[in-house]
C-alpha cells in the first residue's frame, strides 16, 4: 500500500521532502511549483525552481500555475484523484477548492513550533527574537494562515551562534523525515490531529529590506541575533567610511565579545564593535560585489582601525 500524493513546493527547502516521499514508495501523481523566474548571470534566462528541477530528475509531471483562480486549473488538480496533497514552502495561498481537492486534504510542513511564528519567515524570526528552540510541524491545512490542527512535531535546538542558513538546512532534513513519517501514519489511519492553542500566536512577517541595517544602539545580544537571523540572506549590514567614501558592508557572522564604548565604535583591531550595552565581534563580512570573507581576511584588504565609528543605526 502507498498513498497517491500531489506534492507542492518551490525552494531547495522543499526538495528533501519530495525525495523522501518517493523513497518511501508513495506514488507522486504530480508536482506543483512556482513558474520559472528570470535568473542567470544577467537575469535574462528563465530559471526553473529547485523543486521543478528535482521533479524532472525523478521523472514526475510538473505543473506551474500562476494561481488557482481558473476553473480548469482546479479541475486538473481534482482529476489527479490524489489521496493527499503535501505542501512545503510552495509560495501560493491555496483556495478551498484545492484544500478539499484530495480525499484526505492538504498537509503542510511548517518550520516553527505553532502557533508561534505563523507566516512567511519563521526561521529568521525565531533567531532574531532569540528563541532557544524551534522545530518542524506537520499540519493539516485549513483556510487560515498556518492555523490548522497539528499532526506531528519535531523540536530542534537553536545554538547560540547558529545562523538562519544553518537552521534552514537542519530543519530541511528534519522536515523531510517528519513528513515521510506523517504520511506513513496517515496511510495506516494512525495520524492524530490536535488543534493549535489559542494562546501564544506570533506572526513571522516577511523580512523587509528596511530592517536589515544593523542598529548598534541596541544591546549586543539583540545585534548578534539580528545578524545571525539574516545570514546568509538577505544579510544584515552597516555603513562605514572606507578609503574616503561611505561603503555598505554585509555581516554574515558574529559572536559576543567583551568591551564597552560608544554605540558603533570599533574597539579592537579584530572588529569588536561596541553596542548600547556590551559588544560583539564581527567574524564574517562581505563587501558589495565581493565574496564572503573571514574577518581577518576581510581586514587585510579593507582595514577598519580601532576608533572608527560605524553608523550606529538606521538612517
Amino acid at each position: 500500500m502507498s498513498l497517491n500524493i500531489i506534492f507542492m513546493g518551490t525552494p531547495e527547502f522543499s526538495v528533501p521532502t519530495l525525495r523522501s516521499l518517493v523513497d518511501a514508495g508513495h506514488r507522486v501523481r504530480a508536482v506543483y511549483t512556482q513558474p520559472p523566474r528570470p535568473g542567470g548571470r544577467r537575469g535574462l534566462d528563465l530559471q526553473k525552481s529547485p523543486v521543478h528541477q528535482a521533479a524532472e530528475l525523478l521523472g514526475l509531471p510538473v505543473f506551474t500555475p500562476v494561481n488557482f483562480k481558473e476553473p480548469d486549473e482546479r479541475q486538473r488538480f481534482r482529476d489527479l484523484q490524489a489521496d493527499v496533497a503535501v505542501v512545503v514552502a510552495y509560495g501560493l495561498l491555496l483556495p478551498e477548492a484545492i484544500l478539499t481537492g484530495t480525499r484526505l486534504g492538504c498537509y503542510n510542513g511548517h518550520a516553527s513550533l505553532l502557533p508561534r511564528w505563523r507566516g512567511a519567515a519563521p526561521i529568521q524570526r525565531a533567531i532574531m527574537a532569540g528563541d532557544r528552540n524551534t522545530g518542524m510541524m506537520v499540519m493539516k491545512m485549513d483556510k487560515g494562515l498556518d492555523t490548522g490542527p497539528v499532526a506531528l512535531t519535531r523540536e530542534v535546538e537553536i545554538g547560540d551562534t547558529m545562523t538562519a542558513g544553518e537552521l534552514h538546512d537542519r530543519l530541511m532534513l528534519v522536515g523531510a523525515k517528519a513528513m515521510a513519517e506523517a504520511m506513513d501514519r496517515l496511510e495506516h489511519g494512525e495520524l492524530p490531529l490536535t488543534e493549535q492553542p489559542a494562546d501564544g500566536v506570533v506572526y513571522a512577517s516577511k523580512i523587509d529590506k528596511a530592517e536589515t541595517r544593523i542598529d548598534f544602539n541596541r544591546p549586543a545580544a539583540d545585534v548578534h541575533n539580528h545578524i545571525r537571523g539574516l545570514s546568509p540572506f538577505p544579510g544584515a549590514w552597516f555603513e562605514a567610511e572606507i578609503a574616503g567614501r561611505p561603503e555598505r558592508v554585509k555581516v554574515l557572522g558574529s559572536e559576543p565579545a567583551a568591551g564597552e564604548g560608544a554605540a558603533g565604535e570599533v574597539l579592537t583591531d579584530d572588529l569588536v564593535i561596541a553596542c548600547a550595552s556590551g559588544a560583539i565581534r564581527l567574524t564574517k563580512l562581505q563587501k558589495a560585489g565581493g565574496k564572503p570573507l573571514a574577518a581577518a581576511d576581510f581586514l587585510r584588504g579593507t582595514p577598519i582601525a580601532p576608533g572608527t565609528m560605524l553608523a550606529a543605526g538606521p538612517a
